[in-house]
This record gives structure tokens, C-alpha cells and sequence, in this order.
């Protein structure tokens, strides 16, 4: 009878265990990977930005994030697939989480998984613009400031890719020009307002803060500019 008892107590426990084991599976194999939302995250700031503002506020994000938690190689493609987002390309933005094994329950990037299960978060303002953003050059901006460039800079002559038309350009700049500064001299060529304007070189989103000579570009390279005229509403 004891003999019994103990082999049905044995029995219960690995019933117990296996049930226990069943019901509560590691939540990297239970998580769904929803496929990325095609629409913009429409949103808006407790405190009004400038393009200029809300892109210093992403870098800030971008150049911190890794120190916290998570794996840098997992946040270099968030920030990667960020940009492809930017610019509306999600097959290219889909095609850089799937190739770093990052899971998105949700479809939007406000909430991911790597392989190990580790959550990242990125924020709303790193994934797209305030309704209330604040465009230069709008007339908030002192003349100084629309009109400002280093006037001892090197000219040089760029080729500029348009993607609304597919056009190549060339644009003359000085060397201590801004991008800020090119964008304006791009808009009174071609009419393109800066603030719809997304400047590119080597895959890397160029910052209104950059000079061109911080760029080192080379010869018969091309300056990618996303046109979005989505952006001047």
C-alpha cells in the first residue's frame, strides 16, 4: 500500500510538473512578430519643436540607448529601420528586423523584441513628426539665422538626387555651408520647401547641424534628398 501511495505521489508530481511546464512556456515562443503598420504615428508635443529641436532630441536618444540596456548591434537596426520608416520604405525597414531577429507584437516600433526576449522601446518622436512641429524658416527665424553660413568656405559643386523625380542636380555650396543652409539654397532652385526635405549620404540621414566639409564626400558620389511633401501640412 505505501509502495502504491508513493508511486501515485511521484505520479501527481511529474503530472503537476509537466502541466506546470505546459502552461507556462517562455514568452519568446508564445510572442507574435506582427508585421510593420504601414501609417505614421500621428502625435503631438507638450512642448512645441523646431526640425532642428526634435532631431538634436533623436541623436540624443539614439547616441544614449545602447548604455542602458539591450544589445548596440539591436538598437543600430532600430535606428536603421527608424530612417527607412522616415522615408516610407517599409520593405527595407521589415527586411532590417527580420535580418537582426528583432519580433514586433505590435507593428510599430514602440515595442520589440530581440531573440533573447529583451524588450526595447523607442520613443514616438524618434519614428515621426509632432502635428505641431515648428518649420523653419517659416518667418520664426531671424533673418541672421535663415541667411547664415561661414563666408570663408571652400566652393564646391555637389550632385543632388531628387526622389520625387528621379532628377540629379548639381547645387553650389560652399564647404562651411550647413545642411540647413544647402536645404534653403535647394529650395530657391528648386522650389522644394526645406522642411520636406530629408537629406541622405552613405545611408546615414544628414543633420541641419552638419557642415558639408564634416561630410567627406567624394568624388562622383551622389547626396540622396527625399522630397515628402506629406511632412508640409
Amino acid at each position: 500500500m505505501g509502495g502504491c501511495l508513493s508511486s501515485n505521489r511521484r505520479r501527481n508530481a511529474e503530472n503537476a510538473n509537466s502541466s506546470l511546464n505546459g502552461s507556462r512556456p517562455s514568452s519568446a515562443s508564445t510572442r507574435k512578430n506582427h508585421p510593420l503598420c504601414h501609417e505614421v504615428i500621428r502625435w503631438k508635443s507638450d512642448v512645441p519643436l523646431t526640425e532642428g529641436q526634435l532631431r538634436s532630441k533623436r541623436d540624443e536618444f539614439w547616441d544614449t540607448a545602447p548604455a542602458f540596456e539591450g544589445s548596440k548591434e539591436i538598437w543600430d537596426a532600430l535606428r536603421a529601420a527608424a530612417v527607412a520608416l522616415e522615408v516610407m520604405d517599409y520593405e527595407l525597414a521589415q527586411a532590417i528586423l527580420d535580418g537582426a531577429g528583432i519580433s514586433v507584437p505590435h507593428g510599430f516600433l514602440t515595442e520589440c523584441y530581440d531573440e533573447l526576449g529583451t524588450r526595447y522601446q523607442v520613443p514616438v518622436y524618434c519614428l515621426s513628426y509632432p502635428i505641431n512641429i515648428v518649420k523653419e524658416g517659416s518667418g520664426r527665424d531671424s533673418p541672421s539665422k535663415v541667411t547664415e553660413y561661414i563666408a570663408d568656405g571652400k566652393e564646391i559643386v555637389l550632385k543632388i538626387r531628387l526622389s520625387h523625380n528621379c532628377y540629379d542636380i548639381k547645387l553650389t555650396l560652399l564647404t562651411t555651408d550647413t545642411i540647413a543652409v544647402a536645404k534653403k539654397k535647394l529650395s530657391l532652385k528648386e522650389g522644394t520647401d526645406p522642411s520636406i526635405q530629408r537629406w541622405f549620404f552613405g545611408g546615414k540621414l544628414l543633420g541641419d547641424k552638419v557642415r558639408i566639409d564634416e561630410i567627406k564626400i567624394l568624388p562622383f558620389y551622389v547626396i540622396q534628398v527625399i522630397i515628402n511633401p506629406e511632412q508640409e501640412k
